[in-house]
């Protein structure tokens, strides 16, 4: 897409992306469930609805919508993505887009995901394009769920995970993002170039973009950076700790940036004439 950062580009043609939310590892798992389990929280029961998945890679999230009995429409800039898409569940439409411009007409959608655009937009204006055009799309009462990387998910990741900040490349790298927000993770091992909001600036871009009722949650908790994730998750008892200890902080303000990924969730006002 004009204006895809050619370097993103590459880093998810690549395929990773279809495997990372499954990789123990990288405790994948638990962003997983943790994400289903905030929107099933918000959806309403017993429906049938319209979900535009903008930006939803290879259709993890739109194949677990799709086999609840959703109609899903995923978009995704990288053809790849859109490509695997199809392949995982014959029921998702997927075709390449860009959140910034969304081949889509207005509210024709109950519900819009947004669960990676945010992360690679770097500059405001765009994610304000994107945000506005989720608005637009919404139908009036319909649901937007937005995810982004918190500010200090490379610091808590590389220091304590990965232990790897001590080396200068990636302590400059790291350094850069806590005070700007832009990582530009270039070096070999590290995530690829991306925006990584505050809290309150998630809440701020998304209220500012006309979504009511905005509420920010903390998705992995403490969990992501303990060492032996996946000997964790592999004990049900350990697992179900990992698990509590996330919804124990989700809306705790003083901890809400002390996560990998931020859940900005909100709805589009009911501005029909009564």
């Amino acid at each position: 897409m004009a204006g895809f950062d050619p370097q993103i580009a590459e880093y998810y043609e690549r395929g990773e992306e279809q495997a990372r939310l499954a990789n123990v590892t990288r405790a994948g798992p638990l962003e997983l469930v943790r994400t289903q389990e905030l929107i099933l929280r918000h959806l309403p029961a017993g429906r049938s609805l319209n979900v535009l998945d903008v930006g939803g890679g290879p259709g993890v999230y739109a194949e677990w919508l799709a086999g609840l009995g959703h109609e899903v429409r995923l978009i995704d800039p990288v053809a790849l993505h859109v490509e695997q898409a199809r392949a995982r569940d014959a029921r998702i439409t997927a075709e390449v887009g860009d959140a910034r411009s969304l081949d889509a007409p207005d509210g024709c959608a109950d519900v819009v995901l947004m669960l990676g655009p945010l992360y690679h937009l770097v500059y405001a204006e765009d994610r304000v394009r994107a945000l506005a055009e989720s608005r637009r799309v919404l139908r009036p009462g319909g649901l937007f769920f937005a995810a982004a990387i918190s500010r200090f998910a490379a610091l808590f990741d590389l220091l304590i995970r990965l232990d790897r900040i001590h080396e200068p490349e990636v302590w400059a790298t790291v350094e850069s993002a806590v005070r700007t927000g832009l990582f530009e993770g270039h070096q070999p091992g590290l995530f690829t170039t991306a925006y990584f909001h505050l809290p309150d600036e998630l809440a701020g871009e998304v209220g500012a973009a006309g979504f009511e009722a905005v509420r920010i949650y903390n998705i992995e908790g403490p969990g992501f950076v303990v060492s032996d994730f996946p000997a964790r998750w592999e004990d049900e008892a350990r697992r179900r700790a990992v698990l509590e200890a996330a919804r124990l902080v989700e809306s705790e303000p003083s901890l809400m940036g002390a996560s990998s990924h931020l859940l900005a969730v909100g709805h589009r006002p009911d501005d029909r004439p009564i």
